[in-house]
């Protein structure tokens, strides 16, 4: 009998080899009005356990942060929260965010 061993994936190693664009003037996606203090506790809570590239975090001291910056462009926080905080998701700007690389 074969003894099956579990693989273990790195994912900040994995995202470190994708490039980025960055549209310093237009955000691809936006969070209400801004205030992230303001959004919803529970659906904030949601990005930041869904979101793959943890650009939405919560710190010791309880203070939200979202940086759009390294998105992967999954849609994910878009499916999920759309109708609550999300006030805006869309496509970077063409030659604009994320370069995936496959090491």
């Amino acid at each position: 009998m074969s003894t099956i061993k579990p693989i273990t994936v790195n994912v900040d190693e994995l995202i470190s080899l994708n490039r980025y664009n960055v549209d310093e003037e237009n955000a691809h996606i936006e969070l209400g009005d801004g205030n992230l203090e303001a959004l919803d506790a529970a659906e904030f809570e949601k990005l930041v356990r869904v979101c793959p590239a943890a650009l939405y975090k919560i710190d010791e001291n309880g203070v939200r942060s979202f940086d759009y910056a390294g998105c992967l462009e999954c849609g994910t926080c878009r499916i999920c929260c759309e109708d609550s905080i999300i006030s805006k998701w869309e496509n970077p700007n063409p030659t604009m965010g994320v370069q995936y690389r496959f090491g």
